[in-house]
């Protein structure tokens, strides 16, 4: 039985919504949402880097984490401090360092009620699949775009 590829991709999306909507919806108590929360945890791991740095750490354009930088420093919960150039490196605050921690224990909480319908092999089965997924090379792109191997006018 071949696996429907479609489907199996679907399933990882939904996966994901739902690991998303669980923690944003529980991050609200503690005021932040999870994309705020994200960031925290991104200048955490990269203290000084730089918003371009963490923007790509967080998967968000560099203007949309420079406004959300804007928000968590108007919130207390990190400063940017100006360097060489037009850099700007990002620290937390102690508020900051708390709200990372306090959603650390929500997170563990919620992902333990989202994976509560696998047991220890199953979950451990998971995370070896998806490591190996990420952690493949991307294929090589064509270099003719998908509309003009297809002889689609606008791909010329």
């Amino acid at each position: 039985m071949t696996t429907d590829l479609e489907a199996l991709g679907q399933a990882i999306k939904r996966a994901q919504y739902r690991n998303h909507r669980a923690l944003d919806n529980a991050l609200r108590d503690l005021g932040v949402s999870l994309v705020q929360w994200d960031a925290l945890r991104a200048i955490q791991r990269m203290p000084g880097a730089s918003g371009h740095e963490l923007a790509v750490e967080t998967f968000q354009s560099d203007q949309a984490f420079g406004t959300l930088a804007s928000r968590l420093v108007d919130r207390g919960l990190i400063t940017r401090s100006a360097t060489r150039g037009r850099r700007l490196e990002h620290t937390l605050t102690e508020a900051g360092a708390a709200t990372l921690e306090a959603g650390r224990r929500v997170g563990t909480r919620v992902r333990s009620e989202l994976f509560a319908a696998l047991d220890e092999d199953q979950r451990a089965a998971l995370h070896r699949s998806l490591v190996a997924l990420i952690e493949e090379p991307p294929p090589a792109r064509s270099l003719v775009s998908p509309l003009a191997a297809a002889g689609h006018p606008q791909g010329a």
